[in-house]
This record gives C-alpha cells, sequence and structure tokens, in this order.
C-alpha cells in the first residue's frame, strides 16, 4: 500500500555542481553526499540528485515544493541561475504555483498552498 510521497530524484551530469547549487537553494548541505547520489532532507522529504540517472529535461512530472511565498521563491530561483518555465500564478482557492528549469534542466515547481497541513 502507498503510504505518500518519500522522495524525487533529478538527474544531473555535473553533480558538484548540482550539490552546490541545491544547498544554495534550499539554505542547507546535503545529510547524503556520496559520488553515487546526494539527498537533501527537506522537511521531512527527501530531495535527491543522481549522476547517473536518465537525461533531464522537459516533459516529465513536474514536484512542486512548499513554499511561504511563492512569488519571492520565485524570483530567489531566477536569482540563483534557474530558468523561468512557468511564472506564479493563482490556481484557485488562494493556491499559487510556479515553476522553473534547474541549471541541469529539470523542472522544479513550487507551490504556496494555505490548505496544505501533513497530517498528524
Amino acid at each position: 500500500m502507498l503510504q505518500g510521497l518519500r522522495t524525487i530524484v533529478y538527474p544531473v551530469r555535473d553533480l558538484a555542481r548540482a550539490r552546490q547549487w541545491y544547498t544554495q537553494v534550499l539554505g542547507q548541505p546535503p545529510y547524503f553526499d556520496e559520488p553515487f547520489y546526494v539527498g537533501f532532507s527537506v522537511g521531512g522529504y527527501e530531495l535527491g540528485l543522481d549522476p547517473n540517472g536518465p537525461a533531464a529535461g522537459a516533459g516529465g512530472p513536474v514536484t512542486y515544493w512548499g513554499v511561504a511565498d511563492a512569488a519571492s521563491a520565485y524570483i530567489r530561483l531566477l536569482e540563483l541561475g534557474a530558468q523561468p518555465h512557468e511564472a506564479v500564478h493563482d490556481v484557485g482557492g488562494g493556491i499559487l504555483l510556479g515553476s522553473v528549469h534547474d541549471p541541469f534542466g529539470n523542472a522544479f515547481g513550487i507551490i504556496q498552498n494555505p490548505h496544505f497541513q501533513l497530517p498528524a
């Protein structure tokens, strides 16, 4: 049975550069750091970097990471070198989302959802 989402793994060709970029984006170093995989703990979930995965690119699913202020987070990602993918917009009910392409070609989404709560 499914217990819920746990991890998203992004393929990256330059692991050192990706580690550095995501350390800046997340404001913390990885908890797991090996030549074959780098893992960051983000609010109880994992963002992984895989240097041996398939090539990154558009067309796949977009993972949305929760943020307190979608507009500010979007601007910060662009300032750190991400490229625009989908500008922040209201999808209804006060929920704001947007996405960028990280410097490695992966879609990286952000969502500000005032209704979301982790289960107790």
